[in-house]
């Protein structure tokens, strides 16, 4: 099990200067000085196009979150690199577009990507969904944003055709138990693994639920699932795990609030002001490669 929660990949270790990221990491085999020294000056530069993005004033009202969402090691962790092509699925509020857009530069491309409405099991999530594409498009113009180029759009969107096999990262935040309770996740997960390159990854982060946590509290309805039932759901829609990160993990959680993830912050739905000092939610942090 050790292997499976190490980090194997050079590139794990990237963005020069990082906090440790990662559970338990294997160190890459040493190349020549040359190969060294053009990684470091690529993690260097990386560093600072995310050190720029996070700093921008125009996240000012969203920085108060970095300290639980952790987005430079987080993505650090998922190898998300500038001038790549990334998507991140269900972008809602643009959290991480304000994040990833200037982050991945004029070279890269950013796509948002939105659940297929027809998919739903549900008229309430068919209607949710419907709506997402226009949300974001509305917002965006106020974010004012330089870098990538970037879009959004519905997973059965006819234009995605024209980026089967390009795309380097799927990146799916807190999103996994919504797909799973109301019956997309095979429809998304398959649409996304044909977006990606043969060696493209996907990163998720979820809520995660106490591996002894009943079925009933685990069905999405509640916001947190185990983490093994992600990684079996998500390799058997053709994923193989790369390895698993604790840096959005949170101790203080004991994810067993009768109205589910969101008594904690940031909604704080209950009020509870016991629940106050908890924070947000205990996170998995997941990576995987498409597999042939």
């Amino acid at each position: 099990m050790l292997a499976v929660r190490s980090i194997l990949l050079a590139a794990t270790c990237a963005l020069a200067a990082l906090p440790a990221a990662a559970t338990a990491q294997t160190a890459p085999a040493q190349g020549s000085a040359g190969h060294s020294d053009t990684m470091h000056a690529r993690h260097m530069a990386a560093r600072a196009a995310l050190d720029a993005a996070l700093a921008d004033p125009r996240r000012e009202a969203d920085r108060a979150r970095d300290a639980a969402r952790h987005p430079v090691e987080t993505l650090a962790f998922f190898q998300v690199w500038p001038g790549m092509k990334v998507v991140d699925y269900m972008p809602a509020g643009g959290w991480y577009t304000r994040v990833l857009v200037p982050y991945l530069g004029a070279q890269g491309q950013y796509i948002g990507i939105n659940p297929a409405p027809a998919m739903a099991d549900n008229e309430g999530f068919r209607t949710y969904a419907g709506r997402l594409n226009q949300s974001f498009a509305d917002a965006a113009p106020g974010w004012s944003l330089n870098g990538a180029p970037f879009s959004v759009a519905s997973s059965d969107a006819a234009e995605l055709a024209a980026l089967d096999g390009t795309i380097d990262r799927v990146l799916i935040f807190r999103e996994m138990h919504n797909l799973f309770r109301n019956g997309v996740m095979h429809h998304e997960l398959t649409r996304l693994r044909r977006l990606l390159k043969d060696d493209g990854m996907l990163g998720i982060v979820q809520h995660r639920a106490r591996p002894w946590a009943s079925a009933a509290y685990t069905d999405g309805s509640k916001g947190y699932m185990r983490e093994r039932d992600v990684i079996a759901l998500v390799e058997a829609h053709g994923f193989e795990l790369v390895g698993t990160s604790e840096i959005n993990a949170n101790p203080r959680d004991t994810a067993d609030y009768p109205r589910g993830v969101w008594e904690l912050a940031p909604a704080w739905g209950t009020k509870r002001e016991e629940l106050r000092a908890v924070g947000e939610s205990d996170r998995m942090t997941l990576l995987f490669r498409k597999r042939s």
